[in-house]
C-alpha cells in the first residue's frame, strides 16, 4: 500500500523535546514501513525517519531561531506539495487538523484525518459540518464528544516503539511529572499530592510563552519547597531515566485530554498513573491494573501512597498488548482497508495480497 503521511510542521518527527502528535507520526510512520508499506513522510528536514521523506521546510517552526516566521505559509506549501503527489499514494493520513479540507475535496475518498486536539472550540463544529466527507479518526472515543455527529471512521489509541523506553524493575521513591507547566495539566495538584505525602516530586515541563504568567505567579513559588525539583523539558532518551525511576506518574489533569501521551510512556517503563476521571483517562488507565483513577484529591494522595504496591512487570505487559506502535499501526491498517474497500480501484495491500477492480477484499493479512 502506498501510504503519505502529512505532520504537523511544529516539531521535529519525532521531536527533539517535548511534542505529541509530530511524535506519534513518527511512530506510526515507522511501524508501517516495518510491516511492509510504501510510506512517504511529509515533514521538515531534520525528520529521522525510515520512509520516503518529502522535506517542505528546512526545520521545524518551534525551535527555529528566525525571529519573524509563518506557520500557516509554511503549512500551506506543505499541502501544495501534497497535493501535487496526490495522484501518487493509495491513502493520504493527515496529521494537521481541518486546515487541508477546501484543497482536497476532490480526493477526500482517499484521506483520513487522526484529530489530536480537543474539539469543543466555538468554531470548530461549522467546519466538520461543512465538509462532512473527510474521514476522522479520533485518539479517544471521549474526543469525539463536542462533535458526536462528524464523519468518524474509527477511534486508533495510540502507540510507542516497545524498545524506546527501558523497562525499571523498581523505582527510587519520588513522584513524577512530565509535560507542560499550564492550568489545565494541573501541576499545582502534583505539587500538593507529593507534599502532602512528604515524597519527592520531580517535575520534567516546559512552559509555553502562553503559559508563562501562571508559571511565574502559580507554580514557581511552590518551587522554593526541598521536595520540588524542577527539572524542565526532557526529550526522549531522558524519559527512561526519568519516569522508570518515579514511584507512580501523577496525570493530575483538568481539562478534556484527548490522549495523554505520557500516560503510555510512563506504563513503558513499568512506571504505574495516577489520573484523574477527565477525559481519555478512563480508556488508557486500567484502575488497580496500571495505576489508579480519582476524582479528588484526598483520592489521589491515597493512591499515589499505594501506587508502588502495583506489579511493574504487569504494567509493562499492558503496555505491550494495548499500546506498542505496532498494534497502532495494524490498527490504522484496518482503517485504511476500509477506506479502500468503498473505492472502486483494488491496491496492493502487503506483498502477498493484492486486489483488482470487482474482486472481493480482504485486508486480514496486512498484520
Amino acid at each position: 500500500m502506498k501510504i503519505a503521511q502529512v505532520t504537523p510542521l511544529y516539531e521535529a518527527v519525532p521531536p527533539k523535546l517535548y511534542g505529541g502528535t509530530e511524535r506519534v507520526v513518527a511512530h506510526l510512520t515507522d511501524a508501517l514501513v516495518d510491516l511492509g508499506h510504501d510510506v512517504t513522510l511529509f515533514a521538515s528536514a531534520e525528520a529521522r525517519t525510515r520512509a520516503r521523506l518529502i522535506p517542505v521546510r528546512d526545520q521545524a517552526i518551534r525551535l527555529d531561531p528566525a525571529p519573524l516566521k509563518s506557520d500557516l505559509a509554511a503549512h500551506l506549501s506543505m499541502l501544495g506539495e501534497v497535493l501535487e503527489r496526490a495522484e501518487e499514494f493509495d491513502v493520504i493520513h493527515f496529521h494537521t487538523d481541518m486546515i487541508h479540507f477546501p484543497m482536497f475535496g476532490r480526493f477526500a475518498d482517499k484521506t483520513i484525518t487522526t484529530l489530536h486536539g480537543r474539539l469543543d472550540m466555538k468554531d470548530l463544529a461549522p467546519v466538520y459540518e461543512r465538509w462532512p466527507e473527510f474521514g476522522l479518526v479520533s485518539i479517544s472515543d471521549d474526543q469525539r464528544k463536542p462533535l458526536a455527529f462528524a464523519n468518524w471512521r474509527a477511534t486508533v489509541h495510540h502507540g510507542m516503539p516497545e524498545e524506546l523506553y527501558r523497562f525499571a524493575p523498581k523505582s527510587d521513591g519520588y513522584l513524577a511529572f512530565l509535560g507542560r507547566i499550564s492550568p489545565e495539566k494541573r501541576p499545582d495538584r502534583a505539587i500538593e499530592i507529593a507534599l502532602k505525602l512528604g515524597k519527592p516530586l520531580k517535575i520534567a515541563a516546559k512552559v509555553d510563552a502562553a503559559d508563562k504568567v501562571y508559571y511565574e505567579t502559580k507554580i514557581k513559588p511552590l518551587l522554593a519547597n526541598p521536595l520540588i525539583e524542577f527539572v524542565g523539558e526532557i526529550g526522549d532518551h531522558q524519559k527512561s531515566e526519568f519516569l522508570g525511576k518515579a514511584d507512580a506518574l501523577l496525570f493530575p489533569i483538568d481539562w478534556p485530554e484527548p490522549f495523554g501521551l505520557v500516560m503510555i510512556e510512563a506504563m513503558a517503563c513499568g512506571t504505574p498513573v495516577i489520573a484523574f476521571k477527565c477525559g481519555s483517562t478512563t480508556e488508557i488507565i486500567e484502575d488497580g491494573t496500571t495505576g489508579f483513577l480519582v476524582d479528588t484529591m484526598d483520592a489521589a494522595v491515597e493512591a499515589a501512597g499505594r501506587a508502588h504496591l502495583l506489579d511493574r512487570s504487569a504494567i509493562r505487559d499492558r503496555f505491550e498488548q494495548r499500546f506498542s506502535a505496532a498494534a497502532m499501526a495494524r490498527r490504522y491498517l484496518d482503517v485504511y482497508g476500509d477506506l479502500l474497500a468503498q473505492r472502486p480501484f483494488g491496491v496492493a495491500v502487503n506483498d502477498s495480497v493484492t486486489r483488482v477492480v470487482g474482486e472481493p477484499r480482504s485486508f486480514a493479512a496486512h498484520a
